[in-house]
């Protein structure tokens, strides 16, 4: 089996703009199984689909040692790189955040999305708190002697309806995008943003790789790559549909 350092390097390769890597999110062993098997070049969970196969609510609902032993058992059946959403880091200050993404790193994560929303609160954290926090799992990576992935997660987009989606939000964005960067952040995931100019002025904009999640309303793939994204990511698309095909058969088979 590849090493943790082999897996993270060729994880951050994959991240070209105009040439986006695909991450099909995946809840679990047998999910990261299946994907894999149908052609991912890396694996990545997500917090909303993992929280809900265990039986809890997204928003860090889901006990970190539970998420925590998922991400092993998912490393353990896998060559490829697999990468944790991370939710906020459960925890608020930087050193509660480092001792997090560094039980991470241990379990065997190569990356990490780390958003900048006040779980438990109200709107963002101040862009230069959230630096601090964004420099925290940076150095729970280096300490850990792994060039691990911080994808640094904006949630202006997501926590706004998209025909109220502005110039000055897209501003805002990039930013954060720009002091993130600085603060040792990889990549820079605006989950909500599906305006096709505003995408591509966010990628011209900032030198790190764009993420975007393929919700309802989102320019396809091909559009994406000619906008410059890095990177494309389901959330928690793959589970819902799985779930409403479980849902359906059941339904039948009880009528």
């Amino acid at each position: 089996m590849t090493d943790q350092t082999t897996r993270a390097t060729a994880f951050a390769a994959l991240h070209v703009k105009g040439d986006p890597v695909v991450l099909f999110n995946i809840w679990d062993a047998g999910s990261a199984r299946t994907v894999a098997k149908a052609g991912a070049k890396a694996l990545a969970t997500g917090s909303w689909p993992v929280a809900a196969a265990f039986g809890y609510g997204d928003g860090e609902k889901i006990p970190l040692d539970l998420a925590l032993d998922n991400i092993r058992r998912i490393v353990a059946g896998t060559d490829l790189p697999v990468t944790m959403d991370l939710e906020g880091g459960y925890g608020v200050s930087p050193r509660e955040v480092e001792v997090t993404v560094a039980r991470a790193a241990e379990a065997g994560a190569i990356g990490i999305n780390f958003e900048d929303q006040i779980l438990g609160g109200d709107g963002l954290y101040a862009m230069a708190v959230q630096a601090e926090r964004v420099g925290a799992a940076r150095n729970a990576f280096d300490n850990a002697g792994i060039a691990g992935f911080v994808n640094a997660r904006t949630d202006i987009f997501l926590k706004n309806k998209p025909d109220t989606h502005s110039p000055d939000m897209l501003a805002e964005a990039i930013a954060r995008a720009k002091t993130y960067a600085e603060a040792g952040a990889d990549g820079f995931f605006a989950p909500g943003l599906a305006d096709a100019s505003m995408i591509e002025t966010l990628c011209a904009e900032i030198s790190l790789p764009v993420n975007i999640i393929a919700l309802p309303g989102v320019p396809d793939k091909a559009t994406l790559s000619r906008l410059g994204v890095a990177r494309i990511s389901y959330g928690p698309v793959p589970y819902r549909q799985m779930m409403a095909s479980l849902d359906a058969a059941a339904k039948a088979a009880f009528a």
